[in-house]
């Protein structure tokens, strides 16, 4: 009798699992979650089975940053350098022997045909975390320069792909890892201002450069035509503009309070291009209007501040460095999507957090999170 009354519920053996969950970044997720479930329902009811099957991503996303919250950073850390190497050498694996489709080389059959560039959003903070870890307490510049080139290895062969948007994304994971840990203003300074006068010029120059017969050689023909279509798209407005042109009436035609939830002409009468992936921040801003944008971007900013948070709380140099990128990830692909679809950036496909259509996109999103609830449970469940 006494063992039957001894046995633990149900309720406690399972406590421990949701023991030290961040509330306030549950939420954050759950709000931006609700915003796309809402979003996608409206602009894909009628294309095919893409609601349900933005709902089934979610689900497995959900599942992945369930599972991987329950790894502590120690055990995290152990997976950097297996995680970056197995990705160089996937890496690697595309330029001898990748798929090729649409004009790009970006998949490798290793019995299932996966996408290396993807794993090396998540492996490259994780190497550059572990790597600034060992070095705490004796930085000195020969570290920083070991650091940028772990991250230009794979940059570079991503961008060979080519996949800009993808190069751009693992680009930023690993600056913000260095960039926590500590480098000068002397070294971030001066590649902004050349950065800066880069894009003045480029402007100014723009009826030159621009030309049909000029090769820039740093970039592919198709990344000189869509920088050159974001300063103006109004030279091929039923082309290349296409896409930017059609992007900004719907932002614009959806005024202050929006048009009404499933109610955007631009949005199904199909002006708007790829209106649930890349281009559905267009579709939301004509549904929704600015004080659904606003809205929907204060969803944002209150998962970045709690994030930040959970980097700045963290118990250890490897976590604060890893938390921070995967926040700092987020902005990016928020920041990049939002000003690609209006007209301030060139167009990468980046797709929208949370909201628009993608399974690989959605995990991976899943993974980054589950980190940054590992860390944030990390730190309660010491302070317990």
């Amino acid at each position: 009798m006494a063992a039957v009354l001894d046995k633990p519920s149900l309720w406690q053996r399972i406590r421990p699992i949701f023991q030290g969950f961040d509330g306030p970044l549950a939420l954050a997720i759950l709000l931006l979650a609700g915003a796309g479930l809402m979003t996608m329902y409206s602009v894909g009811f009628d294309h095919g089975t893409r609601f349900t099957s933005h709902g089934r991503n979610m689900l497995l996303a959900a599942a992945v940053l369930f599972t991987v919250s329950q790894v502590p950073p120690q055990r995290l850390m152990a997976l950097a350098v297996p995680m970056y190497v197995v990705g160089v050498m996937l890496l690697l694996g595309v330029e001898l022997f990748g798929i090729t489709k649409k004009g790009a080389t970006r998949w490798i059959n290793v019995g299932i045909v996966i996408q290396p560039s993807e794993l090396m959003k998540v492996a490259m903070p994780l190497m550059l975390a572990w790597w600034f870890q060992r070095r705490e307490g004796m930085l000195k510049p020969l570290d920083f320069a070991v650091a940028g080139l772990l991250l230009a290895v794979p940059a570079f062969l991503i961008l060979k792909q080519p996949d800009l948007g993808t190069t751009l994304l693992v680009l930023a994971s690993g600056l913000a890892v260095i960039f926590f840990a500590g480098l000068s203003w002397k070294l971030i300074i001066p590649p902004v201002l050349l950065a800066a006068v880069g894009i003045v010029t480029l402007i100014i120059m723009e009826p030159q450069w621009c030309a049909p017969d000029v090769d820039w050689k740093v970039l592919h023909e198709y990344q000189r035509q869509r920088v050159c279509t974001l300063l103006d798209p109004f030279k091929d407005p039923l082309g290349k503009g296409f896409h930017i042109i059609q992007g900004m009436i719907a932002i614009g035609s959806g005024g202050v309070w929006g048009k009404g939830f499933m109610q955007g002409t631009q949005t199904h009468l199909e002006f708007i291009p790829e209106r649930t992936t890349d281009f559905i921040y267009a579709a939301f801003s004509e549904e929704f209007g600015l004080v659904g944008t606003l809205g929907l971007m204060a969803g944002f900013i209150f998962l970045i501040v709690r994030g930040l948070t959970v980097a700045l709380e963290a118990p250890t140099l490897f976590a604060r460095l890893l938390a921070g990128a995967m926040t700092l990830n987020i902005f990016v692909y928020a920041f990049v999507n939002m000003g690609m679809v209006s007209g301030i950036l060139p167009v990468v496909g980046v797709p929208l957090p949370f909201i628009s259509y993608g399974g690989t996109a959605m995990v991976t999103m899943g993974v980054g999170l589950g980190i940054l609830m590992s860390i944030a449970k990390s730190k309660r469940l010491m302070q317990s």
